[in-house]
């Protein structure tokens, strides 16, 4: 693919405007029809077991909105310190609360207010006390370097301009051999600049 066909003409604002747009709708009207799925027929479709959101809250299962299962890439361990990056409603957030324990710890990133609301809400009805949910972006998230054991994210790095630049920000918060789990999508052939250029596309 040559450096032309894979530059979208689209600012990094315009795009974030679109996204938390959409994502807000997500939030607000579950049930309205997107052009891709949510809820459980998402979960179920990308391989998640039942038995993982079983216990989470129908109004965070309903916003779910995510391209792929991190949770099969690997353990997440009691104690373990996890970042969810683009957390949304949270559901994969309250996923890894229980599995960290009290001993461990999550922090949800997103820059959407309307799922920021829509997580804490959730772990709130849950008693979530290990979990909190922080306004950021994927490139530059307000923690520290070495924070975590585990970076999660799902369905947010195929949203990102600059993808390089939002990985070496994942790695930045990595502990020194953590574990980066990543569900999304992977497109292995050229795109036609028409589709690069289609926000419709970059929002889902």
């Amino acid at each position: 693919m040559n450096s032309s066909n894979a530059t979208p003409k689209l600012s990094e604002k315009q795009l974030q405007a679109e996204i938390k747009k959409e994502y807000a709708q997500v939030a607000l009207d579950p049930h309205k029809g997107y052009h891709f799925h949510t809820g459980c027929d998402a979960a179920n479709i990308i391989g998640y077991d039942k038995s993982l959101y079983a216990l989470l809250p129908a109004d965070t299962v309903d916003s779910f909105a995510g391209t792929g299962n991190p949770f099969v890439l690997g353990s997440i361990d009691k104690g373990d310190v996890v970042v969810d990056v683009g957390s949304g409603s949270g559901f994969d957030s309250l996923i890894a609360s229980t599995m960290v324990g009290p001993e461990g710890k999550v922090v949800g990133i997103d820059m959407t207010a309307e799922m920021l609301n829509k997580a804490r809400a959730g772990a709130e009805t849950m008693g979530a006390r290990n979990v909190e949910f922080r306004e950021g972006l994927a490139d530059s998230i307000p923690l520290p370097d070495e924070f975590a054991d585990v970076v999660i994210s799902n369905g947010v790095l195929n949203l990102s301009l600059d993808k390089v630049q939002t990985l070496r920000e994942w790695a930045r918060i990595l502990k020194p051999g953590g574990r980066l789990h990543v569900g999304d999508i992977l497109i292995e052939k050229s795109m036609p600049q028409s589709a690069l250029d289609d926000i419709s596309l970059w929002t889902g």
